[in-house]
């Protein structure tokens, strides 16, 4: 009896043993660590210098004097510099009637660019990728730009291939998102995440100012990143996935159509940016924040935030609660050093670098990255993690705050991990030493404050 009771002690103690086993070794292979991640720089003759804006603007024969003053006032006041990059069929006039080629060109160029500096970088073949996830929202090819990449390339008839569209300049999150549940049940993986935007077919050429907005804001670019579950590969990784919370509003009418792709009244396609964006995001992000504060802050500042709140709400019979405009009363650099926040315009990072008490320190990598790019829809994030590892920010322990929103209305949050003290050539190369520059002020205004009617009317008659 005694015997039997031992062998079946033994027998638990072992069943324990091989699952606790199981368990730990499956959490191995469930991290996500970036191996690499190269964003693409348009060639200089794509450049959209002031010049060149203005003579895009200029021959859009549906824009009255009214217009002309809006646009000029959004792009003195956008953030965003002379040497941002535009689409080729764009700077050559024929934005009124893109073709399919033009499309197709457009995310060849950015995709395989940003895709063969990656496989040099690495020394990871085409072939030893076994998932593959694009995002780009307005652009949607038949076969798929992922079937595009496998043909290019020659990779694997097994490999999992994602092709994301439609989910805004927050995509390249979700598509982070799909890798890291997928290397939960693919073990020994490598994954690469691509996120760039179709401009070119894009351009709106009506006269509704809610939809001129993105014009003003949005410049060709994009980013290839190469990712991994494999344990012995920690050390090779610049960057370990640490937590990533997204928060979807959908359900809400006045949000889902605040950034929203229609016609105008004319039939010219746009993108809608309305007023109601800036209160969508204030709310989204409220939302994420709630989830997002106790995975990524100690507990002691939570406490400390709870206590303060007490405090100042006593009349309040509930409990505090986290808004977004009294965010700032939490100490965010407790649980990051750096952040990352999407440059999708000058406003959206002075609200979230408000909301978070965040100093110019700070917001210095976006607004720099939305002065020399411009808003690159999805891949905006990495010429702000690019700014940094080129200011040699980044070393080894330091975690980076990511904020996004995008078309849904959605906000996508994670925070990773710097594996390793991060200098490496990117983007930046030969350029950064002249970041920050003394003045970020855009020299429109200065220069075509004085067109008016009458030489609007000229231009009409000459075209």
């Amino acid at each position: 009896m005694e015997l039997l009771m031992e062998i079946s002690l033994f027998l638990a103690i072992s069943y324990a043993f091989f699952y606790l086993t199981k368990s730990l070794l499956r959490k191995r292979h469930q991290c996500c660590y970036m191996l690499a991640f190269e964003c693409y720089k348009p060639p200089e003759e794509t450049k959209l210098s002031t010049d060149a804006c203005a003579k895009i603007v200029l021959r859009n024969g549906n824009l009255g004097l009214d217009e002309f003053r809006f646009l000029l006032k959004t792009i003195v006041s956008s953030g965003i510099g002379e040497e941002t990059y535009c689409p080729k069929n764009v700077l050559e006039g024929r934005e009124e009637s893109p073709t399919l080629t033009d499309a197709i060109s457009e995310m060849d160029e950015v995709i395989f660019t940003t895709l063969d500096s990656l496989f040099a970088k690495t020394g990871v073949s085409p072939a030893q990728i076994d998932i593959l996830v694009v995002n780009v929202s307005l652009f949607s090819p038949a076969p798929s730009l992922t079937s595009r990449i496998v043909n290019r390339y020659k990779m694997r008839e097994n490999i999992m291939s994602y092709n994301l569209s439609g989910m805004g300049c927050s995509a390249s999150i979700i598509g982070i998102d799909l890798v890291q549940h997928l290397f939960k049940t693919h073990e020994n993986s490598y994954a690469i995440v691509v996120s760039t935007e179709s401009f070119g077919p894009n351009w709106y050429c009506g006269k509704e100012k809610s939809m001129m907005l993105s014009n003003c804001l949005f410049r060709s670019g994009g980013c290839s990143m190469l990712f991994t579950n494999k344990n012995e590969l920690k050390k090779k990784a610049i960057l370990q996935l640490k937590c990533l919370v997204r928060t979807h509003l959908g359900a809400d009418d006045e949000a889902y159509e605040c950034c929203i792709q229609l016609e105008d009244e004319k039939g010219y396609e746009g993108f809608r940016l309305t007023k109601k964006l800036t209160k969508a995001a204030a709310k989204a992000l409220r939302l994420n924040l709630r989830i997002l504060v106790p995975k990524i802050l100690p507990v002691r500042e939570i406490l400390r935030y709870w206590i303060v709140n007490l405090i100042r709400n006593k009349s309040n019979k509930g409990d505090p609660q986290l808004t977004s405009s009294g965010a700032n009363n939490l100490d965010f650099k407790t649980g990051a050093e750096h952040f990352c926040i999407h440059p999708g315009g000058r406003a959206v990072i002075d609200g979230v670098g408000m909301s978070l008490g965040l100093s110019e320190y700070d917001l210095e990598p976006s607004r720099m990255a939305l002065h020399r790019f411009g808003n690159t829809s999805a891949g905006g994030f990495w010429y702000v993690l690019g700014y940094m590892e080129a200011k040699k920010r980044l070393k080894k322990g330091d975690r980076i705050l990511m904020m996004s929103f995008g078309a849904g209305f959605k906000c996508n949050n994670c925070l990773w991990e710097v594996m390793r003290d991060l200098d490496d050539v990117n983007v930046w190369k030969g350029i950064i030493e002249s970041y920050p520059p003394s003045s970020l002020a855009n020299p429109f205004m200065e220069k075509y404050s004085w067109i008016n009617d009458d030489y609007l009317g000229f231009v009409r008659l000459e075209r």
